[in-house]
């Protein structure tokens, strides 16, 4: 069996439901950044022996949390070693505001991803895009590259938009599949 790990940070519990709703179609492994920005040694073991690796943070400031930044830059060691390379990698995203320039922090993902030479997996989803859409319907926020989800800053982590948790378990489901694929 596939072996797939959700690797992120989530500063309010937003992010981690959304890490939560991929690993669940995914039937991934979560493996949380601390609030200092660590993961344990023996999260970059299970990293290290993953097949896909998905990243997520929430987005700050137009891009990705400095938590997930310092793992970011941590993982130099297995880039230098090409520990990642050809393994699968996915990623999502949650902020405050409908746009929140989400995208930079997918596109960061994107590069870290190519940087250690791996593939990509996008959402593999239309958007929901008619007038008849609404907040609860699939990709309602209309990302390709990864998943995305729109928490506003009042709401509690109960108050996420079931169609941002639909879209991430979906995704998650994709991730699942193209890591099948690959095996």
């Amino acid at each position: 069996m596939s072996k797939i790990i959700v690797v992120y940070h989530s500063g309010y519990g937003h992010t981690k439901r959304m890490a939560e709703s991929v690993a669940e179609g995914a039937a991934a492994q979560l493996l949380a950044i601390d609030a200092e920005g660590n993961v344990s040694e023996q999260g970059w073991e299970t990293l290290a022996a993953a097949d896909t690796i998905v990243f997520g943070s929430p987005t700050y400031m137009g891009g990705p949390s400095w938590q997930f930044k310092k793992f970011a830059d941590a993982t130099s060691k297995p880039w230098y070693g090409r520990v990642w390379k050809d393994k699968l990698f996915a990623g999502f995203t949650n902020s405050a505001s409908l746009n929140g320039d989400k995208g930079s922090t997918l596109n960061y993902f994107v590069t870290l991803a190519m940087q250690h030479g791996g593939f990509w997996v996008g959402t593999g989803m239309l958007p929901a895009n008619s007038k008849a859409a609404t907040r609860g319907d699939l990709n309602n926020l209309g990302s390709s590259i990864g998943a995305m989800a729109q928490s506003p800053s009042d709401a509690g982590v109960d108050e996420m938009f079931a169609g941002d948790l639909e879209t991430a378990k979906q995704f998650g489901q994709r991730i699942a599949a193209a890591t099948a694929k690959l095996a």
